[in-house]
């Protein structure tokens, strides 16, 4: 997913407006999603990533970068020295088993009034071997993700579908088919049909979508 460099770009404006100042990132991976995040107008970056392999590569991309902080931990180890105005989960809390547990820490790593901002892939109908091998422990309903948000202290300001053209592809290639995910067509996906669905679901959320996202709101 590295190659979906539109497709990030696109989830990361939708939630920029709800960044503000200090923002944890939980699950950074190599840091392909905290380098635009980075672009955006914040003071801090705090980009958590537990695995060994991936690690390095996200220490190295954001070495030079001031307004970065790498950690080589999962995230709600420790408390923050401060508390965060943003906590982002960007296709990470679907891998979380205890995905209550994560966000109440999240919760208790917000400042009041903060946000919770989340990416997670939706539609049981749509999971398959193909999220089953990548860590996939569920795909969200709307209700469920919203749910498991207002059970952590969250109020919901917004939960909507994602992506509407990549359900029928998905259905056809994971589920009937039970192909692999290719760079080649992800690549060509994030270039010829990214760009003007993004315009579309710009001006009408659809009924239904391959993703969700959420925006939730700690009270005070």
């Amino acid at each position: 997913m590295s190659f979906a460099v539109n497709y990030h770009d696109w989830i990361v404006g939708e939630l920029a407006p709800f960044l503000g100042r200090r923002v944890a990132e939980v699950g950074a991976g190599i840091g392909s999603v905290s380098a635009l995040l980075l672009r955006q107008p914040i003071e801090h970056l705090e980009a958590f990533e537990p695995s060994a392999n991936m690690f390095p590569q996200l220490a190295a991309r954001l070495a030079g970068e001031k307004r970065a902080h790498a950690v080589n931990a999962f995230f709600g180890a420790e408390p923050p020295a401060e508390p965060f105005d943003s906590v982002a989960y960007i296709n990470v809390l679907e891998h979380i088993e205890d995905d209550s547990g994560e966000l109440s820490r999240a919760f208790a790593a917000l400042r009041p009034g903060g946000h919770l901002l989340v990416f997670v892939p939706a539609l049981a109908w749509l999971y398959s071997d193909f999220d089953r091998r990548i860590g996939h422990a569920r795909r969200y309903s709307r209700a469920g993700l919203q749910g498991v948000a207002r059970a952590a202290g969250f109020e919901v300001a917004t939960a909507r579908y994602f992506d509407v053209a990549g359900v029928l592809p998905w259905l056809v290639n994971f589920v009937l088919l039970r192909r692999g995910l290719g760079a080649g067509g992800v690549a060509l996906y994030d270039r010829l049909v990214v760009p003007p669905m993004r315009r579309i679901e710009g001006w009408v959320a659809p009924p239904l979508g391959k993703n969700l996202l959420m925006v939730a709101r700690k009270p005070g």
